[in-house]
């Protein structure tokens, strides 16, 4: 049930206040609120001592909006008539709180921009590593005359992000010519074999050693 104050610029009205807050810290609930905010409207000034629980009350929401809106209220001034009257405006105030962002609370655009941070952070955090790869590669020489020491340089000088070489031998293939068979490790979404023959392997300067590159075997890791 909704709390009812009357004439809180009298002291019949902070009675009812200063019992209404026995107990309590705030209008509704353990927080601040906009019940607060509408009551504090209403109170023209801070209850005397005679109010203890009022007058602490009154200390809390006034730091509370302090921080929100520092500075000194120079833009309105109350008149003189009478305490009651000079309420008014106060509580006016009060009643449109729901128009004013007094707590910094979002707006239907604050709200989806953060529902959009919140989804690309989800999506990225459940993003998976990419994958990798293991390759056995077969490099095959001009003929029996072919530098494969050289050879094995050439093929291990190329350098690339996500490429990584490993073990190699030399396998006799017929006639007095072996080849170079080496084992490599990709990062999937870096490096592409086919790339890597066409564009690297079997061009210069490493086709002055290489004549063609066979894949052997390709497993995933």
């Amino acid at each position: 049930m909704a709390a009812v104050f009357t004439d809180l610029h009298a002291q019949s009205g902070l009675k009812s206040l200063e019992e209404f807050l026995s107990g309590k810290t705030y209008i509704s609930g353990d927080v601040i609120s906009k019940d607060d905010v509408k009551v504090f409207g209403a109170v023209p000034t801070k209850p005397g001592s005679v109010f203890p629980n009022a007058s602490r009350w009154y200390d809390s929401i006034s730091a509370v909006l302090a921080s929100r809106f520092p500075g000194k209220a120079v833009g309105v001034k109350f008149g003189a008539a009478g305490a009651a009257p000079a309420a008014e405006p106060a509580k006016e105030a009060a009643d449109d709180d729901d128009d004013l962002d007094l707590f910094g609370d979002e707006t239907e655009e604050d709200k989806k921009a953060a529902a959009e941070r919140e989804a690309a952070k989800a999506s990225s955090s459940k993003k998976k590593e990419s994958g990798k790869s293991s390759v056995l590669m077969d490099i095959k020489p001009w003929d029996d005359e072919t530098d494969m020491k050289k050879l094995e340089e050439s093929v291990r000088s190329i350098e690339m992000p996500g490429l990584l070489w490993g073990a190699s031998k030399l396998v006799p293939v017929g006639y007095g010519i072996k080849k170079l068979q080496i084992m490599m490790t990709i990062v999937d979404d870096l490096v592409s074999v086919d790339t890597l023959i066409e564009e690297r392997l079997t061009v210069e300067p490493c086709n002055e050693y290489i004549q063609s590159c066979d894949i052997v075997a390709f497993n995933k890791i």
